[in-house]
């Protein structure tokens, strides 16, 4: 059987072309999905980004954040059957979701929250389990006492917000979200956040709030335009996590001397490298699930475009290089 997938061009690689491919057969954990939607993310466009600078040789299939049904699992697989209605952020290293069907290591998916629709599912894989790993796993904010501080600089966009929301929810820090137009500045209270000022001026805009330091800072947007400031903002002791490569080497004297940590998040490493942990990431969306069929959590679809096409994707690639959304988009098919 022939599927259909949405590719980066080998011999144009600044744009995508329509490809005709096998239908894979699932390996010994895999499961073998007919997706119904996929959201479209920052890593994306910067993957996209960096197939134009570099020889492809091949057609490179992209997406990373599904929702579908479940239509055959491998061996090892005991949690699926087929019928089952999942979701996944997937893997780097494999094809992507931009495809009626594709493969995914069961370990890293989880049932569908029974509530949300198609597109409304796919909107959050892969922002909530960075969000997640990031706030619980590298800056163990849940464990922080009440009136401890968290900033977290690019609150409107998907990371930032379900990170708001799940701070909010999990943990006693007060959150401090950072956005500058009127309705991103709407959307991170709406989405829980205590406190909102401008990223421009961010220091001086924090002082006239009274707060001269924080205790965690989670960064979400252009690590080194912002790396002076958190150096000056995190308290002594403090925790920073950056989900954002740098293009310049930071200067750590200042962590140093506050004995403050600084923690990356790239939510493909527990799939790129097989971590013993891997399945983990299946648990974090298993419980997000529930938090989201609880309704204690919302989800953030923003925008839907409709139909698997060359033009759907590259519109929704241009949408998101420009710099302005809100929430999530995501094309259904």
């Amino acid at each position: 059987m022939l599927i259909k997938a949405i590719a980066v061009d080998p011999n144009n690689p600044a744009h995508f072309i329509e490809i005709t491919t096998d239908q894979p057969t699932p390996g010994q954990y895999d499961l073998l999905v007919e997706v119904k939607a996929v959201s479209v993310n920052p890593v994306d466009t910067k993957v996209h980004a960096g197939l134009q600078k570099n020889s492809l040789q091949q057609p490179r299939i992209l997406g990373w954040d599904a929702s579908g049904v479940v239509v055959a699992v491998g061996s090892g697989v005991t949690e699926f059957k087929p019928g089952d209605e999942v979701w996944y952020a997937g893997d780097i290293t494999r094809p992507g979701s931009n495809s009626t069907y594709q493969l995914i290591d069961a370990r890293i998916a989880a049932h569908k929250p029974s509530k949300l629709s198609w597109a409304e599912a796919a909107a959050i894989p892969l922002t909530a389990l960075t969000a997640w790993e990031a706030l619980f796993e590298h800056l163990n904010i849940q464990h922080a006492e009440a009136g401890k501080t968290l900033l977290i600089i690019g609150g409107a966009g998907g990371v930032g917000s379900l990170a708001i929301s799940l701070a909010a929810l999990r943990s006693q820090v007060k959150v401090i979200a950072t956005a500058s137009r009127p309705e991103s500045i709407a959307w991170c209270q709406a989405r829980g956040a205590d406190l909102v000022v401008d990223y421009r001026d961010l220091q001086n805009n924090l002082a006239q709030a009274g707060i001269e330091r924080v205790d965690y800072i989670l960064c979400l947007n252009d690590t080194d335009a912002h790396w002076q400031t958190i150096s000056n903002l995190i308290a002594p002791l403090g925790h920073i996590c950056t989900i954002v490569e740098n293009r310049q080497p930071l200067d750590q004297s200042a962590l140093k001397t506050k004995s403050a940590a600084l923690h990356w998040e790239f939510m493909f490493t527990r799939s790129m490298f097989t971590t013993p942990d891997i399945a983990q990431q299946g648990e974090i969306l298993k419980q997000m699930a529930q938090l989201l069929d609880e309704g204690k959590l919302t989800t953030t679809l923003r925008e839907t475009l409709t139909g698997l096409t060359v033009e759907t994707l590259t519109a929704a690639h241009h949408k998101l290089l420009a710099g302005h959304m809100l929430g999530k988009l995501v094309i259904t098919y």
